[in-house]
């Protein structure tokens, strides 16, 4: 880009072109072409560095209405200033200029003050029309900047009070991935088509705005309720614009029913209720409440509060013993995660643990639970009480951690103890999602020492093909399994099948969720060997565990002393 604004000088006169080159030259690069042909022919190459043009009117091969016209048509072209210097200065040739689309006209004889005026003037002119523009406008997209768009809500709220507006936004999911796999060329194709779409969608009923990479905004006057096929034919419409891209859209609203929530605000909730839904297929908008800000600012905490609940003790470890069903004996536990908030107090894993899932916090927390386990498996021994397996869990954020293995392997041998001693719950999902990943690393695990258990086996992922294929020691049945195949009568479920399937694979089968003795006598019935749940006991600390295996160790010192 040269250093000096470029003028285009188009005058078939060359005594003309040297006496506007000699006088324009100090402030401003300076080029030449005799007619308008040769003018088009130099703004093909250069049309981005020329900052204005010269045009004379009359000129051989192409004169400069006809120059003007053609110009002017083009995109390209038309935004770049245009002074019309002839001979003749009536006012039917000014206004035919004019009408062409010139920007300015100035008669010849040249006068050198009045030029360098012209042009200056009209150059700082188009450069604050094209900041203003650039400032309005998203250059991508041609739809508003997020600013303008903010300020044309505002104006159009504060104009027309009381008619039914909604700030609808909308994100597209997985965006970067997109880009990534098909190029930011694609990307932007992607984005360009959507824009056309609000335009389209909305009309004279709104305002559209482009808010940041994937996320975009209207201001809508809409009199109906949103159902969900509209947003189904506007997804569809969407995916027609790239045949080898999937796109997922969702799409939050917000209701606009007082102008003091400031408009950054609006966009930000109907964003909101566009995430609280992603991930959710056939799902396709949600709108604003105060229950979902609560649950999103609920939300918001715990993962705020995350980091300093570790590093203060707050998360704790408890053990649900599993017991053998032929004697009813403890037979081991699994460890779980619980969370004693200073103010909250204990809060529930259903809440707290797929947040952590999403956010990948969880492999910090799991790592906490490995060791915390560990180390009481290394005091209960010390102790001098009998070896017991402990479970953990293992996400499935852990399963793709490159270094899974080495951090077992370190935290047993931190405590001296046996891989054995520590069984790896994996749940049946994590399975579904990069078999050959899981499957090198659990066998990897397993030729290591660990016992792998399948857990949540019968929760709505299973494959017989994958359990199969899986490298495990024990298949672990999932809680709603349970109280689903227990409540059938016996020749009518598939737990007798499970079963005889584990026995012919030599697995151990382990039922969580017994709380009755009915399902305990059913699982007995079919061969199960172990079971957890309310039924024998609930979760607990690790002082209350101990008891139970000293009252264990007693009863079985009485029995055989009797």
């Amino acid at each position: 880009m040269p250093a000096n604004k470029t003028i285009l000088v188009v005058e078939d006169n060359e005594i003309n072109r040297l006496m506007l080159g000699e006088l324009l030259s100090p402030e401003y690069t300076v080029l030449e072409a005799e007619n308008g042909q040769q003018a088009l022919d130099v703004l093909e190459k250069r049309k981005d560095e020329i900052s204005l043009i010269l045009l004379d009117i009359t000129m051989p091969v192409m004169d400069g209405y006809t120059f003007l016209t053609i110009a002017k048509a083009d995109p390209a072209l038309a935004s770049i200033p245009v002074i019309v210097t002839t001979q003749s200065d009536s006012e039917a040739d000014e206004v035919a200029a004019l009408s062409h689309g010139a920007t300015d006209y100035v008669a010849k004889p040249y006068k050198p003050q009045i030029i360098r005026h012209r042009v200056a003037s009209i150059i700082h002119l188009r450069e604050t029309a094209a900041m203003i523009n650039q400032f309005q406008y998203d250059r991508l997209t041609g739809l508003y900047s997020k600013e303008f768009f903010y300020q044309r809500v505002r104006e159009n709220l504060r104009q027309n009070s009381g008619r039914n507006y909604y700030i609808v936004c909308s994100d597209i999911e997985n965006f970067k991935l997109i880009n990534d796999v098909f190029g930011v060329a694609a990307g932007d194709r992607l984005l360009c088509g959507i824009a056309d779409m609000y335009r389209r969608q909305v009309g004279e009923r709104g305002i559209c705005g482009r808010l940041s990479a994937d996320q975009f905004a209207c201001l809508l006057e809409f009199d109906q309720e949103f159902t969900v096929e509209m947003f189904s034919r506007v997804s569809d419409e969407i995916n027609k614009l790239q045949n080898s891209i999937n796109v997922a859209v969702k799409w939050g609203i917000y209701s606009v029913e007082s102008q003091k929530v400031t408009v950054d605000q609006m966009c930000d909730r109907a964003l909101l209720a566009a995430r609280s839904i992603k991930g959710q297929y056939g799902i396709y908008f949600a709108a604003y409440d105060d229950k979902l800000r609560d649950e999103l600012l609920r939300q918001q905490a715990i993962i705020d509060s995350m980091e300093t609940a570790l590093e203060e003790g707050q998360f704790l470890v408890y053990l649900q013993p599993k017991y053998r069903i032929w004697n009813e004996t403890m037979a081991g536990a699994e460890a779980l995660v619980r969370w004693k908030h200073p103010e909250w107090g204990f809060q529930s894993p259903a809440e707290f643990i797929p947040l952590f899932e999403k956010n990948g916090f969880i492999t910090k927390l799991d790592q906490f639970v490995w060791d915390k386990t560990c180390y009481y498996l290394r005091k209960w021994d010390d102790e001098g009480y009998p070896p017991v397996p402990v479970s953990v869990n293992v996400s499935r954020a852990d399963i793709y951690h490159a270094d899974i293995a080495d951090i077992m392997m370190r935290t047993v041998s931190k405590y001296g103890l046996t891989p054995s001693r520590l069984h790896l719950e994996i749940t049946e999902s994590a399975y579904t999602e990069d078999p050959g990943q899981i499957i090198e690393t659990v066998s990897h695990l397993r030729e290591l020492g660990f016992v792998i258990e399948m857990d949540d086996f019968g929760s709505g992922y299973s494959s017989l093909n994958m359990l199969n294929q899986m490298p495990i020691d024990i298949l672990k049945l999932d809680m709603t399994f349970i109280r689903s195949e227990t409540a059938k009568p016996a020749d009518q479920g598939v737990l007798q099948f499970i079963m005889e399937l584990a026995r012919r694979m030599h697995l151990s089968v382990v039922a969580e969720g017994v709380e009755t003795k009915e399902q305990l006598d059913r699982l007995s019935e079919t061969g199960c060997d172990y079971v957890q749940g309310y039924y024998f006991a609930r979760p607990m600390p690790a002082g209350d565990f101990e008891r139970l295996m000293r009252d264990q160790i007693s009863s079985r010192k009485k029995s055989l002393s009797s």
